[in-house]
């Protein structure tokens, strides 16, 4: 997209000098030019030039389609490779070099197939365009011809008819030469066009998705005093998440996950979803983060997102660039930049809370930076407990966890888990292990075929 739209806007730019002008000297030329040739001269330049308009429009629609075509072929070729970038340790250990060899070779394929079927309409529309240039200086000839053949020039010299023919010429093959200049704007346009077309869908999806979607940022201007009492923070008695008779589906698929779904989360009450694979539960995480739009019923979500609010823990972690400091820390910027700060001391108390103090020695302190992507150092129980001690600086109100703990053991789960409490977390977690029941008020099953079931939960 971004390579969308630098495009366009150098296109933009190409076109913006002569769309400025333009009006301008047609409009001088065109005067001049009824004036000499009279109406005759001057309608059949301007039907000249609507001819060839028509007839690029008709070849500019294809290559606006088929350059549409090309741009998201690119996009999926890149995407594949960033894919195969990505999981190339996971693809050897499958053994599976050929088969991704040959799934990309398909997508280069499919993307140079493309590319010469926009190579030839716009072969078309370039010789269209060419054509429509030669042809306007032979129809300036014809136009100066008309009134010498009329009879008009007769009373004069030879000398005067060849000093009027050379003024007239000018101002005739200047005009077609204006109207040619637009005409020659086709190639442009059907780029433009294409550009356009890709960046106006993306501008419409994330206007909807604004318009849906409250906003996700809490205020971060008083984070250093994370390390307060959490009793001193505003309390409500109403409910941070209201779910009222929710629906949703797969957005592949028409069949419902959850059907009728109301509940409502309290500060203080921890809820657990479970439920078999595939019967909705990371689907209902989206719903509440927003991410997919439920098919009847309501969310309301009565804290914002973020720290001080409510913090989502994915499956899969994700970890940034950056130094260690930056991964704690983050989503936030770096609000602690100096060495030393009271804030090293409270990150270092959480990565030892995670077990993750042995990252310090690994990368060489807080602040210095690496020169490895962090997925290819760390071993998955490792991400998710860097997550953790994460979780554990920001510290909000709310943590909604998939899964967080699934590649941790039971002790290191019940270390998480611990600290999360300690902390004054509400906890929303999403799990397999029966472990996870101890830690949690209420249980949400997931049936499957859109039916669920709320039980209440005894702690140990």
């Amino acid at each position: 997209m971004t390579q969308d739209a630098e495009r366009l806007c150098k296109q933009l730019s190409s076109m913006a000098s002569r769309l400025v002008i333009s009006p301008f000297t047609i409009s001088y030329y065109s005067y001049q030019c009824f004036n000499i040739t009279g109406w005759i001269g001057f309608v059949s330049v301007l039907g000249y030039f609507l001819i060839g308009t028509v007839a690029n429009k008709l070849l500019i629609g294809p290559v606006v389609s088929t350059l549409v075509e090309q741009e998201k072929l690119e996009g999926n070729l890149r995407f594949k490779h960033m894919q195969i970038r990505v999981s190339a340790e996971s693809a050897a250990f499958y053994r599976a070099g050929k088969v991704e060899h040959v799934r990309t070779d398909h997508r280069l394929q499919s993307l140079l197939h493309t590319q010469r079927k926009l190579i030839n309409w716009e072969f078309l529309l370039y010789l269209g365009v060419n054509t429509f240039d030669y042809m306007g200086s032979i129809l300036s000839y014809i136009i100066i011809a008309i009134p010498i053949f009329a009879g008009v020039y007769d009373g004069l010299t030879p000398g005067e008819i060849t000093a009027l023919v050379s003024k007239n010429a000018f101002v005739c093959m200047y005009l077609i030469n204006c109207f040619t200049q637009l005409i020659d704007l086709s190639t442009t346009v059907s780029d433009v066009a294409g550009y356009t077309h890709r960046i106006g869908e993306l501008q419409e999806v994330m206007k909807d998705i604004s318009r849906k979607q409250c906003d996700p940022d809490c205020s971060t201007a008083e984070m250093g005093n994370l390390d307060r009492d959490r009793e001193t923070l505003s309390t409500s008695s109403n409910a941070a998440v209201v779910l009222d008779k929710l629906s949703f589906t797969s957005p592949v698929s028409e069949d419902l996950l959850v059907k009728d779904l109301s509940l409502r989360v309290y500060e203080g009450t921890d809820l657990l979803v479970v439920g078999n694979t595939g019967a909705g539960k990371t689907s209902l995480l989206r719903v509440l983060n927003l991410l997919w739009e439920p098919c009847n019923g309501s969310v309301q979500m009565n804290t914002c997102f973020g720290p001080r609010g409510i913090m989502f823990l994915p499956q899969k972690p994700f970890l940034t660039d950056g130094t260690l400091r930056e991964q704690v820390i983050f989503p936030l910027k770096d609000i602690y930049p100096a060495a030393g700060s009271v804030d090293d001391e409270r990150i270092l108390r959480y990565l030892e809370l995670a077990g993750m103090s042995s990252l310090l020695k690994r990368t060489g302190g807080l602040d210095e930076k690496v020169d490895w992507n962090w997925y290819d150092v760390l071993s998955p129980g490792e991400m998710q407990r860097l997550c953790f001690a994460r979780l554990f600086y920001l510290q909000p109100k709310y943590a909604v966890l998939d899964e967080a703990t699934s590649a941790l053991t039971e002790d290191a789960e019940e270390q998480m888990y611990r600290a999360c409490k300690q902390l004054g977390m509400t906890l929303i977690s999403l799990g397999h292990r029966s472990s996870l029941k101890q830690y949690h008020d209420i249980m949400l099953r997931l049936c499957g075929g859109g039916q669920w079931e709320l039980t209440q939960l005894e702690k140990r």
